[in-house]
């Protein structure tokens, strides 16, 4: 009660305008009002919002179970029959005549890829089924070729393979199909240089330049699919294409400097990925082409070893420079 109250209410009295019960009855109906603005200033007060609980501790989510030895048995038992299954074949390939060798080509290739299809549909080990796919997309090739023979039926069979192995690769994205891919792309460039691009008169040389513009073309439909499929697997096997269409400038006449600029290309963009991406595929892939292509090719340049000395100096010295580069970016991170 305020005692400001108090002192009026006491002179009120005092004076006779009030009687004493009258001043006591205003005194609890001001303190009544008091206790009410009180109550309802309390009311209207925003709560503390309540702490949020706290949150549990994440776990990683269990795997399943699987029983890694069953299964590395399973890969060597089906290796080591598959390698039986071929070399029975590979025996007893010169007596077998033609129509018995186009029924086991086809039989095989339909079973791998059948067995590819039904893991697939029925979700059990996608890279088994990847591994069987790729197997059955050169088996297949092969059997086209066996089926129809000669320079026609190499061709046929080489896009009979690739056909499959883009299906596989559409639809199984695995990266042994990739691996095929890279093999059926190699196969269809030998085949198209030595059976359509190649004149009959032309030379083994004239052919081999050829083929190195054929691999740098496969190098570039490999690092193409890296952008939509296993991307460490496609861009070293891109790499790999760029060494081996520079081994092929390697035995062209006066290939030397096309090779040391393949050589060269293909190592620096693998090196560029491999700061990028820290792929190391990557960096294993382009050291070895430039370890094997610029001394080789100064050696035949030279024609002396002096060449293969400056090559390994050249190529260390990239690569030492490579190596800094990519120490001082990765501080710098």
């Amino acid at each position: 009660m305020p005692s400001r109250l108090d002192d009026e209410l006491l002179r009120l009295v005092s004076a006779g305008v009030l009687r004493q019960y009258q001043a006591e009855s205003l005194r609890d109906a001001a303190d009544a009002e008091v206790d009410a603005a009180v109550a309802a200033a309390a009311r209207n007060r925003p709560e503390p919002a309540a702490p949020p609980p706290p949150k549990p501790p994440r776990t990683p989510p269990v795997a399943p179970h699987s029983n890694a030895l069953v299964e590395v048995l399973g890969y060597v038992g089906g290796a080591l029959l598959l390698g039986a299954v071929a070399l029975l074949t590979l025996a007893n390939w010169g007596e077998m005549g033609r129509a018995a060798r186009i029924s086991t080509g086809s039989v095989a290739a339909v079973v791998l890829l059948g067995s590819a299809v039904l893991l697939k549909l029925f979700r059990r080990r996608d890279q088994l089924a990847s591994a069987l796919a790729s197997l059955g997309c050169c088996v297949a090739g092969f059997a086209t070729y066996v089926a129809i023979e000669g320079e026609a039926g190499r061709v046929i069979g080489v896009a009979v393979a690739l056909a499959l192995a883009c299906l596989g690769l559409w639809w199984l994205a695995g990266s042994s199909l990739l691996v095929a891919t890279f093999g059926i792309l190699a196969v269809g460039v030998l085949v198209i240089t030595a059976d359509v691009l190649t004149p009959s008169d032309g030379s083994a040389s004239n052919s081999a330049g050829i083929a190195g513009t054929g691999f740098i073309l496969v190098a570039f439909v490999l690092g193409m699919l890296g952008l939509v499929r296993d991307q460490p697997t496609a861009w070293s096997l891109a790499g790999a294409a760029m060494f081996s269409s520079s081994i092929c400038w390697l035995i062209q006449d006066r290939g030397e400097i096309m090779a040391l600029a393949v050589g060269t290309a293909g190592p620096a963009a693998l090196l560029v990925a491999y700061g990028r991406q820290r792929a190391s595929a990557y960096a294993v892939v382009g050291c070895s082409i430039l370890l094997v292509i610029w001394p080789t090719a100064l050696y035949q340049l030279t024609d002396n070893v002096a060449g293969v000395a400056i090559g390994l100096v050249v190529a260390s010295g990239a690569l030492l420079f490579a190596v800094l580069l990519l120490s001082r970016r990765r501080a710098a991170d």
